[in-house]
Protein backbone atom coordinates (compact mmCIF):
# COMPACT_ATOMS: atom_id res chain seq x y z
CA UNK A 1 0.00 0.00 0.00
CA UNK A 2 2.80 1.98 0.57
CA UNK A 3 4.31 1.88 -2.41
CA UNK A 4 1.65 2.00 -4.64
CA UNK A 5 0.72 5.82 -2.26
CA UNK A 6 4.23 6.49 -3.27
CA UNK A 7 3.77 6.04 -6.93
CA UNK A 8 0.87 8.37 -7.14
CA UNK A 9 2.91 11.21 -5.43
CA UNK A 10 5.58 10.66 -7.64
CA UNK A 11 3.02 10.78 -10.72
CA UNK A 12 1.38 13.82 -9.04
CA UNK A 13 -1.63 12.63 -8.42
CA UNK A 14 -1.86 12.84 -4.91
CA UNK A 15 0.41 15.91 -2.64
CA UNK A 16 1.67 13.31 0.36
CA UNK A 17 1.40 9.67 1.06
CA UNK A 18 -1.28 9.12 3.33
CA UNK A 19 0.23 5.84 4.76
CA UNK A 20 3.35 7.35 6.87
CA UNK A 21 1.20 9.37 9.19
CA UNK A 22 -1.36 6.82 9.82
CA UNK A 23 1.41 4.22 10.46
CA UNK A 24 3.10 6.57 12.49
CA UNK A 25 0.32 6.96 14.63
CA UNK A 26 -1.23 3.32 15.00
CA UNK A 27 2.07 2.16 15.74
CA UNK A 28 2.30 4.99 18.47
CA UNK A 29 -0.74 3.61 19.67
CA UNK A 30 0.37 -0.30 19.48
CA UNK A 31 3.76 1.10 21.42
CA UNK A 32 2.67 3.35 23.65
CA UNK A 33 2.66 1.40 27.42
CA UNK A 34 0.32 3.86 29.07
CA UNK A 35 -2.92 3.03 28.61
CA UNK A 36 -4.65 3.41 25.26
CA UNK A 37 -8.03 5.07 25.50
CA UNK A 38 -9.05 1.50 24.50
CA UNK A 39 -8.53 -0.20 28.01
CA UNK A 40 -11.27 -0.14 30.29
CA UNK A 41 -11.31 2.13 33.21
CA UNK A 42 -13.67 1.30 36.40
CA UNK A 43 -14.92 4.10 38.34
CA UNK A 44 -13.60 3.76 42.22
CA UNK A 45 -16.71 2.30 43.34
CA UNK A 46 -16.29 -0.48 40.93
CA UNK A 47 -12.96 -0.86 42.83
CA UNK A 48 -14.43 -1.50 45.46
CA UNK A 49 -16.98 -4.20 44.31
CA UNK A 50 -14.47 -6.07 42.81
CA UNK A 51 -12.21 -6.17 45.18
CA UNK A 52 -15.06 -7.11 48.17
CA UNK A 53 -15.81 -10.07 45.52
CA UNK A 54 -13.48 -12.47 45.97
CA UNK A 55 -13.49 -13.77 49.05
CA UNK A 56 -9.40 -15.33 48.92
CA UNK A 57 -7.31 -12.93 50.83
CA UNK A 58 -4.06 -13.18 48.35
CA UNK A 59 -6.82 -12.08 45.57
CA UNK A 60 -7.83 -9.21 47.89
CA UNK A 61 -4.37 -8.35 48.55
CA UNK A 62 -3.01 -8.91 44.53
CA UNK A 63 -5.75 -6.34 43.43
CA UNK A 64 -5.61 -3.27 46.36
CA UNK A 65 -1.61 -3.20 45.76
CA UNK A 66 -2.16 -3.45 42.08
CA UNK A 67 -4.84 -0.03 42.18
CA UNK A 68 -2.90 1.19 45.02
CA UNK A 69 0.17 1.02 43.81
CA UNK A 70 0.09 1.19 40.13
CA UNK A 71 2.99 -1.52 39.43
CA UNK A 72 2.89 -3.72 36.85
CA UNK A 73 2.21 -7.31 36.88
CA UNK A 74 5.88 -8.40 36.83
CA UNK A 75 6.85 -6.11 39.32
CA UNK A 76 4.13 -7.24 41.48
CA UNK A 77 5.24 -10.54 40.93
CA UNK A 78 9.23 -10.40 41.70
CA UNK A 79 8.00 -8.91 45.39
CA UNK A 80 9.74 -10.59 47.75
CA UNK A 81 8.45 -9.61 52.34
CA UNK A 82 11.38 -8.22 52.47
CA UNK A 83 10.54 -5.46 49.89
CA UNK A 84 7.98 -4.08 52.44
CA UNK A 85 8.87 -1.61 54.75
CA UNK A 86 5.66 -1.56 57.34
CA UNK A 87 6.75 1.53 59.07
CA UNK A 88 7.36 4.04 55.98
CA UNK A 89 4.38 1.95 54.47
CA UNK A 90 6.29 1.71 51.08
CA UNK A 91 7.75 -0.97 48.90
CA UNK A 92 10.93 -1.19 46.77
CA UNK A 93 10.89 -2.93 43.99
CA UNK A 94 13.51 -4.90 41.58
CA UNK A 95 15.23 -3.02 39.00
CA UNK A 96 13.46 -2.93 35.73
CA UNK A 97 14.45 -1.18 32.36
CA UNK A 98 11.16 -0.05 32.34
CA UNK A 99 11.52 2.05 35.37
CA UNK A 100 13.16 4.83 36.84
CA UNK A 101 11.45 5.75 40.49
CA UNK A 102 11.82 2.23 42.20
CA UNK A 103 9.84 3.08 45.70
CA UNK A 104 6.05 3.12 45.40
CA UNK A 105 3.71 4.08 48.96
CA UNK A 106 0.38 2.07 50.06
CA UNK A 107 -2.14 3.52 51.90
CA UNK A 108 -3.24 2.32 55.41
CA UNK A 109 -6.37 0.35 53.51
CA UNK A 110 -3.67 -1.43 51.74
CA UNK A 111 -1.76 -2.09 54.79
CA UNK A 112 -4.34 -4.18 56.38
CA UNK A 113 -5.17 -6.52 53.36
CA UNK A 114 -2.08 -6.56 53.44
CA UNK A 115 -1.52 -7.71 56.66
CA UNK A 116 -4.49 -10.48 56.73
CA UNK A 117 -2.03 -12.08 53.63
CA UNK A 118 0.87 -11.94 54.98
CA UNK A 119 -0.75 -14.21 57.99
CA UNK A 120 -2.58 -16.39 56.38
CA UNK A 121 0.61 -16.84 53.87
CA UNK A 122 2.33 -18.53 56.69
CA UNK A 123 0.18 -21.41 56.25
CA UNK A 124 1.04 -21.86 52.49
CA UNK A 125 4.58 -20.97 51.47
CA UNK A 126 7.30 -23.56 51.40
CA UNK A 127 10.35 -23.53 53.65
CA UNK A 128 12.04 -20.46 53.18
CA UNK A 129 10.19 -18.74 50.74
CA UNK A 130 10.44 -15.29 49.93
CA UNK A 131 8.10 -14.47 47.57
CA UNK A 132 5.21 -11.68 48.43
CA UNK A 133 2.77 -13.62 46.92
CA UNK A 134 2.77 -17.63 46.14
CA UNK A 135 0.48 -20.16 45.00
CA UNK A 136 -1.77 -22.78 46.07
CA UNK A 137 1.59 -24.87 46.22
CA UNK A 138 3.80 -22.43 48.11
CA UNK A 139 6.08 -21.33 44.90
CA UNK A 140 6.27 -17.97 43.57
CA UNK A 141 2.96 -16.82 41.47
CA UNK A 142 3.58 -16.32 38.09
CA UNK A 143 1.73 -14.57 35.53
CA UNK A 144 -1.13 -16.66 34.35
CA UNK A 145 -1.77 -16.63 38.23
CA UNK A 146 -2.04 -12.89 38.55
CA UNK A 147 -4.14 -12.48 35.41
CA UNK A 148 -6.70 -15.50 37.27
CA UNK A 149 -6.62 -13.40 40.65
CA UNK A 150 -7.93 -10.35 38.62
CA UNK A 151 -9.70 -11.58 36.05
CA UNK A 152 -12.07 -14.02 37.66
CA UNK A 153 -13.56 -12.05 40.08
CA UNK A 154 -13.86 -8.91 37.05
CA UNK A 155 -15.72 -11.54 35.51
CA UNK A 156 -18.12 -12.62 38.02
CA UNK A 157 -18.90 -8.89 38.97
CA UNK A 158 -19.29 -8.45 34.97
CA UNK A 159 -16.29 -6.22 34.40
CA UNK A 160 -14.34 -8.74 32.34
CA UNK A 161 -15.72 -10.47 29.27
CA UNK A 162 -13.21 -13.12 27.83
CA UNK A 163 -15.41 -14.43 25.00
CA UNK A 164 -14.97 -10.62 24.02
CA UNK A 165 -12.70 -9.27 21.09
CA UNK A 166 -12.98 -5.78 22.33
CA UNK A 167 -10.57 -4.61 24.57
CA UNK A 168 -12.49 -2.43 26.69
CA UNK A 169 -14.48 -5.35 27.76
CA UNK A 170 -11.67 -7.03 29.37
CA UNK A 171 -10.35 -6.32 32.77
CA UNK A 172 -6.43 -7.28 32.96
CA UNK A 173 -4.15 -6.99 35.73
CA UNK A 174 -2.80 -3.35 33.47
CA UNK A 175 -6.21 -2.04 33.98
CA UNK A 176 -5.83 -1.13 37.45
CA UNK A 177 -2.41 0.79 36.46
CA UNK A 178 -4.84 2.30 34.37
CA UNK A 179 -7.26 2.72 37.28
CA UNK A 180 -4.11 4.62 39.49
CA UNK A 181 -3.04 6.93 37.11
CA UNK A 182 -6.30 8.21 35.47
CA UNK A 183 -7.94 8.53 39.64
CA UNK A 184 -4.90 9.97 40.58
CA UNK A 185 -4.73 12.82 38.12
CA UNK A 186 -8.34 13.55 38.68
CA UNK A 187 -8.14 13.82 41.96
CA UNK A 188 -5.77 16.52 41.46
CA UNK A 189 -1.74 15.21 41.92
CA UNK A 190 0.70 16.56 39.92
CA UNK A 191 1.14 14.89 36.66
CA UNK A 192 5.15 15.04 37.59
CA UNK A 193 4.05 13.36 40.98
CA UNK A 194 2.38 10.54 39.21
CA UNK A 195 5.28 9.92 36.65
CA UNK A 196 7.23 9.53 39.76
CA UNK A 197 5.16 6.85 41.22
CA UNK A 198 4.32 5.33 38.07
CA UNK A 199 8.00 5.31 37.16
CA UNK A 200 8.06 6.65 34.17
CA UNK A 201 11.14 7.40 31.99
CA UNK A 202 11.98 10.76 31.98
CA UNK A 203 11.55 12.04 28.43
CA UNK A 204 13.40 15.63 28.61
CA UNK A 205 17.06 16.04 28.97
CA UNK A 206 16.50 18.52 31.70
CA UNK A 207 14.20 16.54 33.62
CA UNK A 208 16.92 14.03 35.33
CA UNK A 209 17.79 17.36 37.66
CA UNK A 210 13.91 17.51 38.88
CA UNK A 211 14.75 16.03 41.74
CA UNK A 212 11.29 15.17 43.87
CA UNK A 213 11.04 14.87 47.60
CA UNK A 214 10.30 11.31 48.25
CA UNK A 215 8.73 12.86 52.00
CA UNK A 216 6.68 15.00 49.42
CA UNK A 217 5.41 12.67 47.18
CA UNK A 218 4.46 10.15 49.77
CA UNK A 219 2.40 13.37 51.66
CA UNK A 220 0.73 13.77 48.27
CA UNK A 221 -0.06 9.96 47.08
CA UNK A 222 -1.73 9.82 50.84
CA UNK A 223 -3.37 13.03 50.25
CA UNK A 224 -4.73 12.20 46.57
CA UNK A 225 -4.96 7.90 46.42
CA UNK A 226 -8.70 7.03 46.36
CA UNK A 227 -10.02 5.25 49.41
CA UNK A 228 -12.28 2.30 48.88
CA UNK A 229 -13.80 1.71 52.36
CA UNK A 230 -12.39 -1.70 52.15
Amino acid sequence: MAMFYEFLEFEGYVDKNPVYSVRKRYIRRYKDNDEGQMRQLISVDEMTKLINSTLDVRDKAIITLLAKTGIRRKELITLDVDDIDWVDQSIRLKPTPKRTNRTVFFDDEAAIILHRWIMARETRKEKGSKALFINNLGGRLNRNGVYLAVAKPAEKIGLHNPNSDRMEDHFSPHCCRHWFTTHLRRAGMPREFIQELRGDVRKEAIDIYDHIDKNELRESYLAHIPQLGI
